[in-house]
């Protein structure tokens, strides 16, 4: 599991932040202090850093700058100062990417993700076990009927590809005659649920209108 140090002041904030990325299969570790944070990443390194910039004593911008003389670690920054030269100067410190307060949680999330996946690092709260179906979420057990745990398996295979009803209709049963695309739409709308029920928040099924469905956990 990839750990993400979260430094933010504020508490509330980082809580939620660190509720949304555990959720998402990450292991998030709160620091609300810049020193206490460059202290920790030199004793060992995470995956990625959500740095605010507005920070008590050594503040964001700082901290970029002395983790870039040593590090490469993938930085977002997330702030509530969001005039232009505060975003290309965190830009040009190193940091990877700019978020502005208040933001989505979800947001963040997928901006971690998509930072993670161009540095070759991926991470899915999801464990499927194909010889028994079954499947979990956190290790939290997911309820699937035959025909959902197939279409889970087959989404879930393959990040990021778009799977059409018809492919789904194969994978899903091996008599097609007895699931119709009607059907299918069913299925996902309840494995949806089971997911969000299991892990308020994970939502990897994303509907592409026209075409189908992709996992994008």
């Amino acid at each position: 599991m990839n750990t993400i140090y979260i430094v933010e002041d504020e508490t509330e904030l980082a809580a939620l932040v660190a509720d949304y990325l555990r959720v998402a299969g990450f292991a998030p570790v709160v620091f609300h202090d810049g020193a206490q944070a460059l202290a920790a990443i030199r004793s060992s390194m995470p995956a990625l850093v959500v740095l605010d910039l507005m920070l008590p004593g050594l503040d964001g911008l700082a901290l970029t700058r002395e983790l870039r003389g040593f590090s490469a670690v993938p930085i977002v920054m997330v702030t509530a100062r969001v005039e232009e030269i505060d975003r290309l100067l965190g830009l040009e410190l190193g940091a990877d990417d700019y978020l502005c307060k208040p933001f989505s949680p979800r947001e963040l999330v997928a901006r971690v993700k998509a930072i993670l996946r161009r540095a070759g690092v991926a991470a899915t709260p999801l464990a499927l076990d194909a010889a028994a179906c079954r499947a979990s979420v956190h290790g939290r057990p997911l309820d699937l009927t035959r025909t959902e745990f197939a279409l889970l398996a087959a989404l879930a295979s393959r990040p990021g590809q778009v799977f059409s009803r018809a492919q789904l209709l194969e994978l899903a049963h091996e008599d097609s005659l007895e699931v119709t695309d009607r059907a299918i739409d069913s299925h996902i709308k309840n494995l949806r649920r089971k997911l969000d029920a299991t892990a308020p928040g994970f939502e990897p099924i994303r509907a592409i209108y026209g075409l189908g469905y992709r996992w994008d956990a």
